[in-house]
């Protein structure tokens, strides 16, 4: 088996995939080895997969200007490379592609060339398009890579599709994966739906991309029924902008809820670690603002715990909301056990010394 096979085995079984920040200096320009010390930070933490280049890492860095797609790529790749050489570890590798068919097409080249096991195509800025022009450009980007369809939720630029959208996207060859990450009950289960239903359903493996509600996500299982026959399905993994902060800690908990999945037997204490992350999620996010702080917020945390040297984004309004930084700093109060703040501090001397320069 090669490594390519072993990672989508991976991410077919389903795993731990952080969503990557993008790190920015004082100049508010690439701070390559503030990524690189993230990427020792994640790859230290026990994920099992990175996901870059996507809406945490921020969608502006393809713009011509900035110019920052392919280095981030790049850096993120050798990271894991490195890793993967020294550990035995096979790391699934996710790059975001976006644009129309043409533009995702290119971005999903330009991963392949940098060894990304799947590609995660966003929705996102095109809503002149019909969905049968979306399913079109999957096909074509799945021709490339392996595609993780994504359900991205409106307030960041996504938008709401038929189930139909869903049940032929299902039936798409080499579609891997689905993140659902509309924040929304409903149209999670239309996705989820198609995904049970398909004629495919066992070469699909659902990702939860809903931040606000990532331990109940994973515990669910879903039950259909249809003509008679009953279809089953859950969500077997999370690939998660949340996850990109306190990720040791969340690596336990991934691990505790899908030992409880698999024994069937649901602690009632995991139900209130549930609301317990989503309230993590709602200062981090900045539900309150509709989520206009929702990358800033975890460029904070990660500044404060000298991850990060800025919590700078490319655009300079992009910051944090009135009271965020404080609803954070009550999160950290109240969940403690959410924190990994001893685990960074006891080994980023550690991390530091292996970084590229």
């Amino acid at each position: 088996m090669t490594r390519h096979e072993k990672a989508l085995e991976i991410l077919h079984t389903g795993t731990i995939i952080p969503a990557t920040p993008l790190a920015l200096d004082e100049n508010r320009q690439f701070d390559e080895e503030g990524q690189r010390l993230l990427m020792q930070y994640y790859l230290h933490c026990g994920v099992g997969g990175i996901a870059t280049a996507v809406h945490s890492t921020q969608f502006a860095i393809r713009d011509p200007e900035i110019g920052l797609y392919e280095p981030v790529l790049r850096v993120v790749a050798e990271e894991i490379d490195a890793f993967e050489k020294e550990t035995g570890k096979v790391i699934v590798k996710v790059a975001g592609v976006c644009g129309e068919a043409e533009q995702a097409c290119r971005e999903a080249e330009l991963t392949k060339k940098y060894g990304y096991d799947a590609v995660l195509l966003s929705p996102g800025g095109l809503a002149h398009l019909t969905e049968e022009e979306l399913l079109e450009r999957t096909r074509a980007v799945a021709k490339v890579m392996p595609v993780i369809g994504f359900y991205l939720q409106t307030a960041v630029g996504g938008r709401l599709f038929t189930p139909g959208y869903w049940e032929k996207l299902c039936e798409i060859d080499n579609v891997a994966a689905i993140k659902c990450a509309p924040f929304n009950r409903y149209q999670t289960l239309d996705a989820v739906r198609a995904a049970a239903t398909s004629a495919r359903r066992d070469e699909i493996t659902l990702y939860t991309g809903n931040d606000d509600n990532i331990v109940a996500d994973l515990l669910a299982n879903y039950r259909f029924s249809v003509d008679g026959t009953v279809y089953e399905k859950g969500f077997d993994g999370g690939l998660l902008g949340h996850w990109s902060v306190w990720t040791k800690k969340a690596v336990e908990l991934f691990e505790t809820v899908r030992e409880a999945k698999k024994n069937g037997v649901v602690p009632p204490e995991l139900l209130t670690v549930a609301a317990a992350v989503t309230d993590a999620n709602s200062a981090l996010f900045d539900a309150r603002n509709n989520f206009a702080g929702c990358i800033a917020g975890l460029h904070e945390v990660l500044r404060r715990q000298g991850l990060m040297k800025t919590i700078y984004c490319l655009d300079p309004e992009e910051t944090l909301s009135p009271g965020q930084a404080e609803d954070i700093t009550r999160i950290g109060r109240e969940y403690p056990e959410l924190c990994d703040d001893d685990f960074i501090a006891e080994n980023i001397a550690a991390w530091k010394a292996k970084i590229r320069k």
